[in-house]
């Protein structure tokens, strides 16, 4: 008889490969998947899944805890919806490489691209590294509940090179395109798993700066590429604009096809681009269909701002009256909101918004009523115009700007309103259901731990499983084979990550069991539990009953058991399955 560490016993596998489920058993044995089926023999361990789900640990590619990694080991809230593996470093922005007189620069950087406050990030981050290497190795010395990954940013390696001479605009001389290609190629050959650059107005620093790669060059970019061509593996990842005269496509397709390497690029419904989501999809079917491997990051449901008094964006803020009480302190601030005479006098006045590009997105906030919807306390993230502030205000006989302030002032003045920012211009998710089939569209775009007052989709995983498998009543759903397959096989692939993803003998042992039928997002709250008491929006899932990684149970009904068998992954990685058959 077999002696194993756990058994998973008589569980519905969903083994994550799209083939049909079924029912069986898991053992383990020293962090990896030892037999699949009908297992004899014990274990110290045994959890009974009859009725339940077994399925891989989802592995999400676009999250940004950078800094949070470096002084957390839960890795809350990404590791609350089942994921057992992050790849961070997207957009361009991270704190490697880092000299020591451009910390406070990177750390604005970031707190203006991901609202990440500055200040969490300041008190939090122990900077014991400046080369990206030694970031990894920094890492690697911090206990954590999951595996981490991560690409070499491109606004870091900017700064690094160019000092102070980065600003936007700035051109890098040949000698300056020439270190940044050496440093990536060096992140590369020390684990990075890709490299990622942003060029869209919307990511701004602190101090309202485009961030550096929006300015980039094609010949920087492309010189870039080919230093990741040169190490033979990486992601190249970036946020765009997608401006014609930019022709994004012209030169991603070019890159992958002269190094074989994949190009990841965000896929958005954006009432801030020139380009429709239609005819990015047809660029990219133009340059793969020449031998281009260009991937469309895709998002599972609209892209949703959680407005609230406490948050970082609600619809009163471009008023005068809400710049009056801006810097008190909650208790004042509650105190204003609720007198009537205050509250009289917000509602008579008229937004005044500065002066900025994106102004269409402020006015979509402060006065787009018939888009913003009340967040009530089984909120469908797909929601249709009666949930809207506009037709609820109707319904009550009152004002939008009437109903929306009593609303975020209700109770201890913790309502929110959900404005779903991005890919939500048709007031439903269909157009996502063709990209679901697609394999050159991949599951991504979560942003687990930042945008910490704005957005929680780092529930993303759960509603998946939730909304399009299993509640969905608007159009098509997913079989639940071909949603698990999507957030573990898929995005592991993607990034040369084949020991995980899959329940089969010699993968990594990352399973989630899950009660399917009782698999609910709770409501998203505020707390204040980042370093020097920064806030971020929060969302647990119920319906978790195990999350296991490497073997070990992490989480037990959404609690975690402070295991922390997680590391820092460098570069690909095989399943001990494929090692051994070699």
């Amino acid at each position: 008889m077999a002696q194993y560490d756990l058994i998973i016993r008589g569980g519905t596998i969903v083994d994550g490969t799209g083939r049909q489920r079924f029912t069986g058993d898991v053992a383990i044995r020293d962090g990896l998947i030892s037999a699949v089926g009908t297992v004899h023999g014990s274990a110290t361990q045994e959890i009974d899944a009859r009725g339940l789900i077994v399925a891989p640990g989802w592995v999400d590619i676009h999250t940004h805890y950078d800094g949070q990694a470096t002084w957390d080991a839960e890795m809350a809230p990404s590791s609350w919806h089942g994921v057992t593996t992050a790849i961070m470093g997207n957009c361009g922005v991270g704190f490697a490489p880092a000299a020591p007189d451009r910390h406070n620069w990177l750390i604005g950087l970031m707190e203006g691209v991901e609202d990440i406050p500055g200040t969490a990030l300041a008190e939090g981050i122990t900077w014991d590294w400046e080369t990206f290497p030694e970031y990894l190795d920094a890492l690697e010395r911090r206990p954590r509940s999951i595996d981490v990954g991560t690409h070499v940013p491109h606004g870091a390696v900017r700064a690094y090179v160019l000092g102070d001479r980065e600003r936007p605009g700035a051109v890098p001389t040949a000698d300056d395109i020439t270190r940044m290609a050496t440093i990536v190629e060096q992140g590369l050959h020390a684990g990075a798993l890709g490299f990622s650059t942003s060029r869209t107005v919307i990511h701004k620093s602190i101090e309202g700066e485009v961030v550096p790669g929006t300015t980039a060059t094609a010949e920087e970019l492309v010189a870039i590429g080919r230093a990741m061509g040169r190490v033979g593996h990486g992601v190249f990842e970036l946020a765009s604009d997608m401006r014609p005269e930019w022709n994004e496509f012209g030169w991603m397709g070019a890159i992958s096809r002269e190094t074989g390497l994949p190009v990841v690029f965000a896929a958005l419904q954006s009432i801030g681009r020139d380009t429709t989501l239609d005819q990015q999809i047809a660029a990219m079917d133009h340059e793969n269909a020449t031998g281009a491997r260009i991937v469309a990051a895709i998002a599972l449901r609209g892209n949703g701002v959680i407005m609230g008094w406490r948050g970082t964006i609600h619809p009163f803020r471009f008023r005068p009256a809400w710049a009056e009480i801006e810097g008190l302190g909650w208790d004042d601030q509650l105190a204003a909101l609720r007198d009537p005479a205050f509250r009289a006098r917000l509602l008579a006045q008229d937004n005044v918004y500065p002066e900025t590009d994106i102004i269409h997105l402020y006015r979509a906030i402060g006065e787009g009523w018939a888009g913003l919807y009340q967040m009530d306390a089984d909120f469908d993230y797909e929601p249709q115009g009666p949930a809207s502030i506009a037709a609820r205000a109707a319904a009550a006989g009152v004002s939008p700007a009437e109903y929306a302030y009593d609303l975020l002032t209700a109770g201890d003045g913790d309502g929110f309103i959900y404005f779903p920012i991005l890919n939500y211009a048709d007031g439903n998710l269909d157009f996502l259901e063709a990209l679901q089939a697609r394999d050159d569209c991949v599951n991504s775009l979560s942003d687990g731990g930042a945008h910490c007052g704005t957005i929680c989709d780092a529930a993303s995983p759960t509603f998946m499983l939730q909304h399009w498998v299993r509640d969905r009543k608007r159009g098509g759903r997913l079989s639940l084979e071909v949603a698990v397959k999507r957030q573990c096989h898929d995005t592991a692939r993607l990034y040369g990550l084949d020991d995980r993803g899959v329940i089969a003998p010699g993968f990594i042992a990352d399973i989630n069991v899950i009660d399917l039928d009782g698999l609910r997002l709770e409501q998203p709250w505020l707390a204040f539990d980042l370093p020097a008491g920064g806030k971020r929006l929060l969302q647990r899932a119920q319906g978790y009953r195990y999350t296991i990684k490497t073997g070990a149970i992490t989480f037990q009904d959404g609690t975690w058991t402070g295991a922390t068998p997680g590391g820092v992954l460098r570069g690909p990685q095989r399943a001990a399955l494929l090692e051994a058959a070699e």
